[in-house]
């Protein structure tokens, strides 16, 4: 039996893998690629140069693949990239990227993805992230992996978000927001650390204080931020444990180009 339901209209050229569930009226273009297990609800429009991993469910009235909102746009040939084990809610808008950003709008796998979300064109969306319904990533916003968005939150284009964040209900981000900070707020502030987030990872006590530290440096103790680097950069002398996520924190600030949230 097909697992294709007689009333969806896929073009030829699509690539599906036989187990793929495909629901009521769901429309699949020419050059989209479904994995094995994943599942399409009713109504779902999937188009564009479309890749989408193993064991995905995508609930209805989802729009993956379409043109990216951008008036420069002018029909070429970009791409939408999912990986594998996602959770799509209804109504989300993924958009293919556009040529001068390179084309490419991604997101990993195991993310958590509710109702009404939009990721605009060339984002790109690590792994295991939570995004509450009505969470707007605007073009080129990047997101690490562990990152939990608050519903009705915007985030500004070209805005990075690094890995372990989390980010208050409601929330206009159009700054940088560093790893393992929590943040809320219009104006955006940070609130302290995802110190419940590190604890459910399994981070050690000994890695949690040395990004307290590292907070306190960054944040507590009044320096500028070049300051703080500075300071950043001699923690793991005495918090060997957390020489990685410091690592990672420095790196963040390194790439920063629109300013961190304070």
């Amino acid at each position: 039996m097909s697992n294709i339901h007689p009333t969806a209209i896929v073009e030829a050229g699509a690539r599906i893998d036989p187990s793929v569930t495909v629901g009521p009226y769901a429309v699949i273009g020419s050059q989209v690629v479904i994995g094995a297990g994943s599942s399409v609800g009713p109504h779902c429009v999937i188009q564009g140069r479309t890749t989408i991993g193993q064991d995905n469910r995508i609930f209805q009235f989802a729009s993956l693949g379409a043109e990216p909102q951008d008036k420069k746009y002018k029909g070429e040939d970009t791409e939408l990239v999912i990986g594998d084990r996602n959770t799509v809610r209804e109504f989300c808008t993924f958009n293919r990227g556009v040529p001068g950003a390179g084309g490419k709008t991604s997101i990993g796998d195991d993310n958590w993805i509710m109702a009404y979300t939009h990721i605009a064109h060339d984002c790109h969306v690590g792994n295991h992230t939570t995004m509450a319904n009505n969470t707007t990533l605007a073009g080129h916003v990047l997101i690490g992996d562990w990152v939990t968005v608050g519903g009705l939150t915007g985030i500004h284009q070209f805005v990075k978000v690094g890995a372990h964040a989390m980010i208050g209900f409601s929330s206009a981000v159009s700054q940088d927001v560093p790893p393992f900070m929590m943040v809320d707020g219009n104006p955006l502030a940070v609130r302290g650390l995802n110190l419940e987030g590190l604890r459910r990872r399994g981070f050690s006590a000994a890695r949690v204080a040395g990004i307290k530290q590292m907070h306190r440096v960054l944040y507590r103790q009044g320096l500028t931020l070049e300051a703080a680097r500075t300071a950043m950069a001699d923690l793991p002398a005495t918090h060997p444990e957390a020489a990685v996520d410091i690592a990672l924190a420095l790196a963040f600030l390194d790439a920063s180009t629109r300013g961190i949230a304070r």
